[in-house]
């Protein structure tokens, strides 16, 4: 996790100076990028992140490592991560360089159903009485989902992407006015997990060789990779309603070549 108030020699990590002057030897001690390799790094209130480490977090996404420069010593350390920021729209927006660079985006609200809410509420209080006996009780449950990701993470190299479901990406993409191409890169990847999964969930699919990915595929990949990166005015909201998907796929299909008309 890294803290919205860290110094930026605690999120890069540092060179034992003294150790250089004393012993001639460079002893880096790693920060949490460095920490964070391979695994996740986490940001609350992500909006509020000052904007020196902003530009490091953008070089170490970019680059997938971090590079530590003090009195002519170098030294670089492996920084491959998930990002996963939280925040509120409400505190301030998140600058458009490092918004780009989260992959999917989700927007969370309370639901307005009354048995969902009294699940919710119920767990939490039997968590709040005993988490141990609450973590256990919901063990088998993780390490089942654990087991299932890691067999789709392994799998997911062989699901087919068809030439005709890349352009109706291209096509929704455009039809949103995305910047660059990393939308549609991002679409396209999260339709061939959406796939997989899909496949994973399905024995009979399973069993039907290597998964494709479909336009059922690409609908969920569009409302969770493209409502952030789309051009908007400043006050419009930042999600899709239906109708604004449902026109993009329409666009989509017409670039796909699709003549099919939507289910409905």
């Amino acid at each position: 996790e890294l803290p919205i108030g860290a110094t930026e020699d605690r999120v890069i990590g540092s060179l034992d100076l003294t150790g250089v002057l004393r012993d001639g030897r460079a002893d880096f001690t790693p920060g949490l990028l460095a920490r964070a390799d391979g695994g996740v790094l986490y940001i609350d209130e992500v909006n509020l992140l000052a904007d020196h480490l902003v530009d490091v977090l953008l070089d170490a996404a970019a680059s997938g490592r971090v590079t530590i420069e003090r009195d002519g010593i170098s030294h670089t350390q492996a920084a491959d991560f998930v990002l996963v920021g939280t925040m509120n729209p409400e505190e301030g927006e998140l600058r458009p360089q490092l918004l780009d660079r989260f992959g999917l985006a989700v927007d969370v609200s309370a639901g307005r159903d009354i048995d969902e809410r009294v699940a919710i509420v119920s767990s939490r209080m039997a968590f709040d009485a005993d988490p141990a006996a609450f973590v256990a009780d919901h063990a088998a449950a993780e390490r089942d989902l654990a087991d299932r990701i890691a067999y789709a993470r392994e799998a997911v190299a062989a699901v087919r992407i068809p030439t005709a479901e890349l352009r109706r990406i291209a096509g929704i993409c455009a039809a949103v006015e995305v910047d660059g191409l990393r939308g549609d890169i991002v679409v396209a990847r999260t339709a061939a997990a959406h796939a997989d999964w899909r496949a994973a969930q399905s024995p009979a699919d399973n069993a039907a060789g290597a998964p494709v990915v479909t336009e059922d595929d690409i609908r969920v990949a569009v409302e969770l990779a493209l409502p952030h990166r789309r051009r908007r005015n400043p006050f419009d909201e930042s999600g899709f309603d239906s109708d604004q998907l449902d026109d993009a796929m329409e666009q989509g299909r017409a670039a796909a070549g699709d003549d099919t008309p939507p289910d409905t």
